[in-house]
């Protein structure tokens, strides 16, 4: 992941980025930061980028000329770093987005720094002054982003504030790949309290739940310690944590097995409920682009597809009652995403089972195997052996540690992964290794991984799939009595 930021002042940048993990990570290569002085590039021989608004007021505004130059050489540089790592491919590199910081902006939140984690390039601007030339702006800005609603001497603290969570989510950044997820506002409840030696403190003692060596009792324990302080300190977190509850348990009334996906996408807190009453809920998982609707009612099938509300380009939908794929098909069409009635029927639906691993227990893995997470080294060997994902895609779960190897002798005999939705699949065993229970072992060893993340494993199986279908029996996953319908306008990944 690289970093580039136009500020006035890079010295104030570079040492707060160089420091504690973060300088960690750029001396192992696993990030890059690039502070860029825009008074370099002015016209002014004073090195003056500053000047008075039109209109009058108080206060002076960042001119646009040494801004757009110093944007240019910024870009200049991320195609110059393309080029040297590609091999002489003769693609263009994709535009990086450019956050400008500002009170304006939309409020930063984890979801947010997710989405910006999946960029290979992020350019940063910094304002001083009143602001920055808005012509400039509309001409080079992607993303206005706000760290809260007060105001800053200048951009350079909370564009480290956006750095910082986003670096942490690069594979290998921490040490420690599930504090990544399990902490503060995970879920929309805040961490449970922590202690360390010594055993009294003060005349305080550690709460004896957590010298009891029972992980059970100390799990409970802290989900009802974060419910407690989540309600006390962030009421609003607390009130969107009890409407998830209340609908994950409505759904589970409906059909566990039939809803997982959804279920573990609020429970994950990966989903937001966008409606939800006892007609049917349609949750969305921003990170993944991807729309699950359930209906209750086959009459208000119509009425759910509503709620969707714009349609989104590059968007997927999980439908888990047949009676939605006509109104979805009507809402596509009305919206100008589908070409002509009966497109979907032809072309885009994938009717699958979903495939859920309700034991609490782990499996066994095999000793004679070793499992490890694939790195970008392996793409080409993937592309070559898997063909129902595009090479985008791919790329992006090997980028984001989730796709894993099963070696055999040092050699790698077959790949499982992690959907972006949070789905088991892309099970792949190299035609020399078959019929020997590896396949069967990737999916243990995933299993296990979800497991001791606390969640519940699941999968989407096509229903044409008898093989994969039979082996999930074998490995003691329940699959669902209904089909679900993925849709999909673009690439395929859900196999």
């Amino acid at each position: 992941m690289n970093f580039y930021v136009m500020t006035l002042f890079p010295e104030m940048v570079e040492q707060g980025m160089q420091t504690s993990i973060m300088g960690r990570a750029m001396k192992k290569g696993l990030l890059s930061l690039q502070a860029v002085n825009i008074r370099d590039y002015t016209e002014d021989k004073h090195h003056k980028v500053d000047d008075y608004p039109y209109g009058g007021g108080a206060g002076m505004l960042m001119q646009a000329q040494p801004v757009f130059r110093c944007y240019e050489e910024i870009i200049r540089r991320v195609k110059e770093g393309v080029s040297d790592g590609r091999d002489g491919a003769e693609a263009e590199p994709a535009r990086p987005r450019v956050v400008y910081l500002t009170p304006q902006g939309e409020r930063f939140c984890q979801p947010m720094a997710r989405e910006l984690a999946k960029e290979e390039h992020l350019v940063f601007l910094c304002g001083h002054y009143e602001g920055i030339d808005e012509r400039v702006l509309e001409e080079i800005v992607t993303d206005y982003i706000s760290i809260g609603d007060y105001v800053l001497t200048g951009g350079e603290l909370a564009a480290m504030v956006v750095m910082d969570a986003v670096a942490r989510l690069a594979p290998g950044v921490l040490h420690n790949e599930e504090s990544a997820d399990f902490e503060t506002f995970h879920n929309d409840l805040l961490e449970y309290p922590q202690y360390s030696r010594p055993e009294v403190w003060h005349g305080k003692p550690v709460p004896p739940v957590l010298l009891s060596g029972d992980h059970r009792r100390v799990q409970a324990w802290r989900v009802e310690q974060s419910k407690s302080r989540t309600q006390a300190r962030r009421p609003d977190l607390y009130h969107r944590y009890c409407q998830k509850q209340f609908f994950i348990q409505f759904m589970i009334k409906k059909g566990k097995i039939q809803h997982m996906d959804m279920i573990e996408s609020l429970r994950r807190g990966r989903g937001e409920i966008v409606q939800a009453t006892e007609d049917g809920v349609v949750v969305r998982d921003g990170e993944a682009k991807v729309y699950m609707l359930a209906a209750f009612q086959e009459s208000k099938a119509g009425e759910i597809i509503q709620w969707l509300g714009e349609v989104e380009d590059g968007w997927q939908y999980v439908l888990h009652q047949e009676c939605l794929l006509g109104p979805l098909e009507q809402r596509l069409l009305s919206s100008g995403k589908l070409p002509y009635p009966g497109f979907l029927a032809r072309k885009c639906i994938m009717p699958v089972y979903l495939t859920v691993y309700t034991q609490g227990n782990a499996r066994h893995i095999r000793k004679d195997l070793e499992f490890q997470s694939l790195g970008m080294e392996f793409l080409e060997e993937v592309l070559g052996h898997y063909h129902l994902a595009g090479g985008t895609y791919i790329e992006e779960r090997l980028r984001s540690g989730n796709l894993y190897g099963a070696f055999a002798d040092g050699c790698l005999a077959g790949f499982a992964g992690i959907h972006q939705e949070g789905s088991l699949g892309m099970l792949e065993v190299y035609k020399n290794y078959r019929r020997q229970g590896i396949g069967q072992a990737l999916e243990a060893y995933l299993i296990n991984l979800h497991l001791s993340m606390g969640y519940t494993p699941y999968g989407m199986v096509g229903v044409e799939n008898h093989a994969s279908l039979e082996m999930q029996k074998k490995m003691g996953l329940c699959i669902s009595r209904g089909q679900a319908y993925w849709v999909t306008l673009g690439e395929s990944h859900n196999a």
